[in-house]
Parts: C-alpha cells; sequence; structure tokens
C-alpha cells in the first residue's frame, strides 16, 4: 500500500468537499490514485457530504429506543435543515438505527472526538504515559506510542467512530453521510443519553446459602428465647423453698416446750367444760350434801 501524505489528502479533500478521514481512507482504497479515490467517495456518497457541512441543522427529531425486557432505554437528539427531511422515512429510520446502536455501545460517552472536554483527553494521555511498558524508551518513541494509544482511547468512547451494528464495513459516521448524499440535507448526532436500570445504585449482593442459614440462626435463637421462661419456671420451686433450713433449727437446737405456743393454748380450751360443770352439779340441790354429811356422822357413831 501506498504511503498516503497529509498533502494528498487535503488536495483531495479541497477537490470533493469530504472529510479528513473520508478522504485518506479513499486514497487507501485506491493506492493513491486521485482520481480513483475521487470516485470511491462518490460512490459513497461522501463527496457532497463534505460540502453540507456547514449548514445550519435546526429540525430533525427526538426519539427513544427501550431495549427487550425495560432494562436499557436511549434518547437521542439527531438534526437536518427542514421539517420535510425529518418527516421522511428514511431519515426517521437513521435515528432508530442511531438509536439502537447507541443501545449496543456501552462505552460510549460523546457524539465525535471533538466533543471531548480538553482536560478529559490529557487525563487520558498522562494514564498513557505512565504506562509500565513505555520504561526504557526514548522520547521520541514513548510520544509516537502515547498519540496512537490516546487516538484509540479516545475513538472508543465516541459514537461516529464505532462500527455500524448492522453493517460492520462501516462507520456510524460514514452511514450518517450517506444520508446526508441521499436525502440532500446536512445531518447532525446533536446529543443522546442512555439509561440503564439501576446504574448508580449500590446493589447488597447476597449468597443464598448465607441467607438461609441466618434465617435458621435467627429462628433458632427466637425459640430458645421463647422456651427460657418455662425453664425458669420449673427451677423457681426448688430455689425457693426452704425445708432444708427448717430441717437444721429442729436437729441441731430443738424448741423447748416452754416456748410453744399453739399445742398448749389449745389443750385448755378443750377441758374448760369440766370445771364449770361441778358448780353446776352442787347447785342443783342442798339435799345432796347433807346426805353425804350424814353418811360420815353414821360412821363415826359406829366406831364409837
Amino acid at each position: 500500500m501506498a504511503e498516503i501524505s497529509a498533502k494528498l489528502v487535503k488536495e483531495l479533500r479541497d477537490k470533493t468537499g469530504a472529510g479528513m478521514m473520508d478522504c485518506k481512507k479513499a486514497l487507501q482504497e485506491s493506492n493513491g490514485d486521485m482520481e480513483a479515490a475521487i470516485a470511491w467517495l462518490r460512490q459513497k456518497g461522501l463527496a457532497s457530504a463534505g460540502k453540507k457541512a456547514g449548514r445550519v441543522t435546526s429540525e430533525g427529531l427526538v426519539d427513544s429506543y427501550i431495549h427487550t425486557g425495560g432494562r436499557i432505554g436511549v434518547l437521542v437528539e439527531v438534526n437536518c435543515e427542514t421539517d420535510f427531511v425529518a418527516r421522511n422515512e428514511k431519515f426517521k429510520a437513521l435515528v432508530q438505527d442511531i438509536a439502537k446502536q447507541i443501545a449496543a455501545c456501552p462505552n460510549v460517552e460523546f457524539v465525535s472526538v471533538d466533543d471531548i472536554p480538553a482536560e478529559y483527553k490529557e487525563k487520558e494521555r498522562q494514564i498513557a504515559l505512565g504506562s509500565d511498558a513505555l520504561k526504557g524508551k526514548p522520547p521520541e518513541v514513548k510520544e509516537k506510542i502515547v498519540a496512537g494509544k490516546l487516538e484509540k482511547t479516545l475513538k472508543e468512547l465516541c459514537l461516529l467512530n464505532q462500527p455500524f451494528i448492522r453493517d460492520q464495513s462501516k462507520t456510524v459516521e460514514e452511514l450518517v453521510k450517506e444520508h446526508i448524499a441521499e436525502l440532500g440535507e446536512n445531518i447532525q448526532i446533536r446529543r443522546f443519553q442512555r439509561f440503564v436500570l439501576g446504574e448508580g445504585i449500590e446493589k447488597q449482593e447476597t449468597n443464598l446459602a448465607e441467607e438461609v442459614a441466618a434465617q435458621t440462626q435467627a429462628m433458632s435463637a427466637a425459640a430458645k428465647t421463647a422456651e427460657a421462661p418455662a425453664e425458669v419456671a420449673e427451677t423457681a420451686t426448688p430455689e425457693v423453698s426452704a425445708p432444708e433450713p427448717a430441717g437444721e433449727t429442729t436437729t441441731e437446737e430443738p424448741t423447748p416446750a416452754s416456748e410453744q405456743t399453739a399445742e398448749p393454748v389449745a389443750e385448755p380450751a378443750t377441758k374448760s367444760p369440766e370445771p364449770v360443770a361441778e358448780p353446776a352439779a352442787e347447785s342443783k340441790g342442798f339435799g345432796a350434801t347433807a346426805k353425804k354429811s350424814g353418811g360420815k356422822s353414821r360412821t363415826a357413831k359406829k366406831k364409837k
């Protein structure tokens, strides 16, 4: 393959109005032949697309695509010059294809390399410079390696540089330029947003086996807590009853009979009727005592 110089690329661009990368690719495909490169650009519709690139695009469509299952969604705005083209079915199909392309590219963050902030580019450049693969290499070699690596990294972040999902032989940028040539108006992808279900939310990862084990331990702990009052009730009677201290006081220090209170008081209460009955008998008649006294006198007379 012939070496393609920057001067040759600029000359082709001035003749066709196509983009720098398109001109470079056309020259590579035609092996450096200028006429063949022009024909290649015209076949791809890229020759006229470059001339329309500066036109204002204030019309267009905002479209959406929801991936199967509702886990990925995309909103995209694609602009054109007139409302007439915006209502064209080919333009609508282009916008829908671009939305599907965004859904299929999780790493894409920008439309083109020109949209990437300078701070972001410098950060990526410093990361590339700190690579261990560059140790011991001359400074000029390092710069070439870093430049190539940085260009590749930045293109991976840009939508226009992605291979088209329906035809991997062309990029999204080439797809847009083909529609520019076909529809006759400038077309620009202005912005897009990709939504992923649960993105940015901290998810708690659980192991099913560990979760079941934790539930089992919790249930066993609750069962032990419920059985604890029943065990306390069973062991409470031996602890509070005091038969042994009572036995010790009777064996070691017997209680004297004089200190007993309940039993001695009960006996006089049962015998009290007897003394009361005797006066009642004496009060029944005076003759009883007279007979007794008379008897004693007769015995006394006999002895005499």
